[in-house]
């Protein structure tokens, strides 16, 4: 096999697995929302009917209640300034996205002639990460 072959090769493979990972996605996407409906009709039905578990299929069945909280979007500031003054500071995690710090550091690269700036030194890590982009291509 020629290297023309060979990269042919490995591009229709490329292909045929990103098209198989979208494919699955969407599926795993799809199964956890009727997984959502599923066990919220159970849920319910086990309510109406007063049955706190069961066995079917070798399986438990059991009804639990989970506590869920989430910060008030506009309200996130105070928050956590409430937690901190109270002593639970160490609830609080600040990230940075990956994908937006790789954009701002591509981007303060591109002011300093393609250098890290000096402030970023040992901050960050930056490496080259080549790939190989796949699209449709035009229709002739």
């Amino acid at each position: 096999m020629n290297e023309s072959e060979r990269m042919f090769e490995l591009a229709d493979r490329l292909k045929e697995l990103r098209d198989t990972k979208k494919e699955l996605e969407q599926k795993l996407k799809a199964v956890n929302a009727e997984i959502e409906e599923v066990d919220f009709n159970l849920a319910n039905a086990m309510l109406e009917s007063e049955t706190q578990n069961f066995t079917r299929s070798g399986v438990m069945f059991c009804l639990t209640n989970t506590t869920r909280a989430s910060v008030a979007t506009e309200r996130k500031e105070e928050l956590f300034e409430a937690l901190r003054a109270e002593g639970y500071g160490g609830l609080i995690y600040e990230t940075v996205n990956a994908n937006s710090l790789s954009a701002f550091v591509k981007e303060q690269m591109s002011e300093n002639n393609d250098q890290l700036p000096e402030w970023l030194n040992g901050l960050v890590n930056v490496f080259e990460k080549t790939t190989v982009g796949v699209r449709k291509a035009a229709k002739r």
